[in-house]
């Protein structure tokens, strides 16, 4: 690897670069980018509008921003929420009152940078923007385009979050905000508050200022989800003879039998009339669903997050800044789950033929009733934190009037550790009616005798699952950058910078569990052989923690069980209750808090080593500027993988990778009149391997559902790094000074996407718990850079406030935008053996084909208002494990949402503010589809409730 030769080459362009222009230093400070139309100036609501304007206008590149006017004046809660009103941002998972997932342009892999800096989370290699407080955040932009002095991660495009300096203000400062955010599901109070603290000194060396932003979130929340489950095979209600199936009996595929093939890409066939081979003979089936689900899950978590910097400017043409960043994330979610099978076919009723009913003109039954089917519940209790940190030194040295160098150095360390404590609770039979969709994809059910579903002295105490994972992360990064300019000629700039950076990552996890729970019988005869010796345990009999009963699920929403009984692992003794299983099960080796030990899964260092130029360059065409920027990064990494088998003892494997990389970006912007103007732009970017895919070991999850086999994954040594050409045409004219519109084509070549492949296997006595779930046959699923693809779309964007309007409506304005999109890849097709057969095409995960959000903003005098509406096509949002006969392709139905926020400004210091989200109630829903088959109707999945919430709050600033 030339780490050596490419450092000092770029120190040389340094010297180069800055030997002729460093004997005129000065203390001038060095002069912005050539703009050729002023900035536009406002205040109020309309500031983060147009100061998002503002730097679309004056970038190079293709950039869309949130501009936050003063502390807590993004109106939500994380930076994903804030973003989503962002041209081309497509967010989904709105679950727990808030958004999680981001795409843009609808790639799901955006580079986040704090400050410029790469940021991660522990063992991962991207960092989870929704853990930033919108209180910290100054400006957050993003680039759609990149050129080579950025980095060259993400296809997707970069997210910088910009932090506040104290040499932002003039002098003292102190601002912030408190809120109280009503959240209707879980009808909790959550607080959410903001102080920054700033002060800024002229001293006899120079000007010295110091800040503190620190901000706390707490939300309780309630995620309500109701789902019917998975397809699978029955026989009809008069199977042929030789088949060996009684009337309506589940047809399962097992570890061995081949009657049917689960998981085709889709599904077994709908046809009425439609045939499997069963031992020989020609035997026609219906379809039907083999569960109904209820998870009820109460979860809380708290956001503490502090931004402190001190920066010293010892004259007019240098700053010294020194920062550190913490951001916290501490969760715990209690999950209270129903689980009722619906695949049983004894007892069924005298007349077979009216026990259920078909959908019109296929095989697949909507409704039937069903005698003695089993069930569980499970509550399952998982916490999670995270402590990160960033600290940081940066330089910034004008060099005359034209030059300038930054000199950055920074580390960061992070950690996340999860544990998950659950309990199963099993009931005896109950009979069955149930419609799996009995309106608007929700399933309608109930039971004979209801009264079990909340009587504790009718359910069992079953498996026990106890687990948990560490996950660690560090790096040192160091970066230079120098550029020069000149005011005339072609060359107007030259830049040049080097960047290495040092990065760790391990993983740990830990796993044990065990069967039902059992005591020995006081009645146990040892001369009578139908006499027991040991006997379940009731979740009435327990005795460690108090059972919980959850209540109005789905508040009438749903024709469904409302509450069910379980047990509930946050009032237990959790060793009082390991050691019960303990005592039933010696040989499952089950160890207590204070014996348990995390074994490791992987280990990776990671050098990366990169170094760019970029040239701008200027010449007339037509009388008016054409603008030319053009560069090149060189990208070199070394990384050093250890893994270790959880299945072999943690047996250790050691593997060493390298490769290098050219990235070419060029960019023209021209201005066809003072207010019109085009840019185009080519880069090259890439998408490195998540840690954790490279992890060739496996990790199994048993039969949890009792289908025969169980699932699991593995990562893949030898994933390489997708490569990305991209191109940008865009227009855009400033037609008022407070308003603009654009258009932006864009097209994404992309190759060697990362695709999961999946493989039966047979994995005998591997390390799951030996309890129900057990089971040696897995499908496994492995990443692969098996496709090719390519992305391609508009956007398109207007910014409104009009200066005409009469007084009263005065400060009324509109910006909105609309996404595109068209996207293809190559899905590679492969048999259980885990062999290439062949390839289908397929759009990509998380892409939808049209987004549009539409903002309505007021701003005069003392009230400030946005009515904002954002809607999102349906879209594929992943392929399902291939366990069943539905198709694989999971979609998500079209979301949207619809927030207000309001502010009332009771002087020029202090404000109320009122917010309201998902006005509407809108919900998230699921169903199963792959290419033509499949619809929300016959093959509806999961409804997911997505909270409303009300704030209100005081926001105040004095200076």
């Amino acid at each position: 690897m030339a780490f050596k030769p490419v450092a000092l080459g770029s120190a040389s362009m340094f010297a180069l670069m800055l030997a002729g222009a460093a004997h005129a230093q000065t203390t001038q400070v060095a002069a912005p980018q050539e703009e050729d139309t002023a900035d536009i100036v406002v205040t109020g609501v309309r500031a983060s509008i147009v100061g998002a304007l503002n730097v679309r206008k004056n970038s190079t590149q293709i950039v869309d921003s949130i501009v936050s006017e003063d502390v807590g004046k993004l109106p939500d809660n994380n930076v994903v929420e804030a973003l989503q009103r962002v041209t081309g941002i497509q967010v989904t998972d709105r679950a727990g009152g808030e958004t999680a997932a981001i795409t843009i342009r609808g790639l799901t892999d955006p580079l986040t940078t704090l400050n410029g800096r790469n940021i991660f989370t522990a063992a991962g290699t991207s960092f989870a923007l929704q853990d930033i407080s919108a209180n910290l955040v100054k400006q957050i932009d993003v680039y759609k385009t990149r050129s080579a002095d950025q980095l060259e991660t993400g296809l997707a495009g970069q997210i910088d979050v910009q932090t506040r300096r104290p040499l932002d203000f003039d002098g003292f400062t102190i601002s912030g905000l408190a809120r109280g955010v009503y959240s209707e599901l879980a009808d909790k109070v959550n607080p959410n508050v903001a102080l920054l603290v700033s002060n800024r000194w002229e001293t006899g060396i120079g000007d010295i200022g110091f800040l503190v932003n620190a901000s706390y979130t707490k939300a309780q929340y309630r995620n309500q989800n109701l789902q019917a489950g998975a397809m699978v095979p029955f026989a009809t209600e008069n199977p042929p003879a030789g088949s060996g199936l009684t009337p309506l009996q589940r047809i399962f595929p097992g570890a061995t039998n081949e009657n049917w093939t689960p998981g085709l890409d889709a599904g077994l066939p709908t046809a009425p009339g439609s045939t499997l081979n069963i031992n020989g003979v020609a035997t026609p089936y219906y379809l039907s669903r083999d569960a109904v689900i209820a998870s009820d899950l109460y979860g809380k978590r708290e956001r503490p997050s502090i931004n402190a910097a001190l920066q010293w400017a010892p004259n007019d043409s240098s700053v010294y800044t020194a920062e550190v960043f913490y951001t916290g994330f501490r969760g715990e979610t209690f999950n209270s789950l129903h689980f009722s099978f619906a695949d049983w076919w004894g007892d069924l009723p005298a007349n077979v033929g009216n026990s259920f009913e078909l959908y019109d003109g296929t095989n697949i039954i909507k409704s039937r009733q069903l005698g003695s089917v089993a069930g569980f519940n499970s509550g399952d209790m998982a916490t999670n934190r995270t402590d990160s940190y960033v600290y940081a030194l940066n330089a910034k040295w004008n060099v005359g009037s034209n030059g300038k160098i930054v000199a950055d150095i920074a580390y960061q360390d992070s950690k996340n550790e999860t544990s998950f404590f659950a309990i199963r609770t099993d009931r005896g039979p109950l009979d069955l009616n149930v419609d799996f969709n009995g309106g608007g994809g929700l399933p309608s059910y109930s039971f004979g005798n209801q009264e079990v579903l909340t009587d504790a002295s009718k359910w069992t105490v079953g498996n026990l699952f106890d687990s948990g994972t560490k996950n660690t992360g560090n790096a040192l990064t160091m970066t230079l950058d120098g550029e020069y300019k000149w005011d005339e000629g072609f060359l107007r700039r030259i830049k040049a910078g080097f960047r290495y950076d040092n990065r760790n990552a391990d993983s740990y996890v830990r796993d044990q569990g065990a069967g039902g729970l059992t005591t020995p019988n006081p009645a146990y005869d040892p001369t009578d052989p139908t006499s027991p010796a040991r006997v379940p345990v009731y979740l009435s009999q327990l005795g460690a923690g108090s059972p919980f009963t959850n209540n109005g699920f789905f508040d009438g929403r749903a024709d469904i069980p409302t509450s069910w009984v379980l047990a509930d692992p946050r009032s237990m003794d959790k060793d009082a209750v390991r050691a019960l299983y303990r005592a039933a099960y010696p040989d499952a080796n089950l160890l207590l808090s204070d014996q348990m030990s995390f074994g490791h899964v992987f280990g990776i260092n990671e050098s990366n080593l990169a170094a760019y130029i970029v040239a701008d360059g200027e010449v007339e065409i037509f009388g008016r500027p054409l603008q030319l920027q053009g560069g090149v990064r060189f990208v070199a990494i070394d990384t050093l993988y250890d893994y270790f088998d959880r299945g072999n003892n943690f047996a250790r494997t050691t593997v060493s990778t390298g490769s290098e990389k050219f990235l070419p970006s060029f960019t023209a912007r021209y201005n066809i009149t003072d207010n019109l103007r085009i840019r185009f732009n080519y880069g090259e970017t890439l998408r490195r391997p998540a840690f954790g895919d490279l992890n060739p070991n496996l990790a199994l999850t048993g039969d949890l559902s009792r289908i025969g086999f169980g699932s699991g994954s593995s990562g893949n040594a030898n994933l390489r790094a997708t490569h990305s050409k991209n191109m940008d045409l865009a227009i855009e004219w400033y037609f008022e000074r407070n308003s603009a519109i654009y258009a932006t084509a864009f097209q994404r070549k992309i190759n060697g996407l990362v695709v999961p492949l999946t493989v039966r296997e047979f994995i005998p006595n591997n390390y799951l718990p030996r309890n129900e779930t057990y089971t040696e046959y897995f499908n496994i699923t492995r990443p692969e850079n098996a496709s090719n693809g390519t992305l391609k779309g508009l956007e398109l964007g207007l910014t409104y406030f009009p200066s005409y309007l009469p007084t009263f409506l005065n400060g009324l304005g509109f910006t909105g935008s609309a996404t595109i999109l068209d996207s293809e890849q190559t899905i590679p097709v492969v048999n259980n053996e885990g062999e290439i057969t062949g390839t289908t095409k397929s759009a990509f995960f998380g892409v939808s084909k049209l987004s549009y959000n539409a903002t309505l903003a007021y701003d005069s005098g003392p009230i400030g208002a946005r009515l904002s509406y954002i809607w999102r096509k349906g879209f594929l949002n992943n392929n399902e494990g291939r366990s069943f006969a539905n198709p694989i392709g999971m979609w998500r139905a079209p979301e949207k949402s619809l927030d207000f926020q309001l502010t009332w400004n009771l002087n020029k210091d202090i404000g109320i503010t009122f917010d309201a989200v998902n006005i509407t109630k809108a919900k998230q829903q699921n169903y199963y589809k792959f290419g033509d088959v499949g619809n929300p109707t016959e093959f509806n999945s999961s409804t997911l409730l997505i909270d409303r919430t009300f704030a209100l709050g005081v926001r105040f600033k004095f200076d």
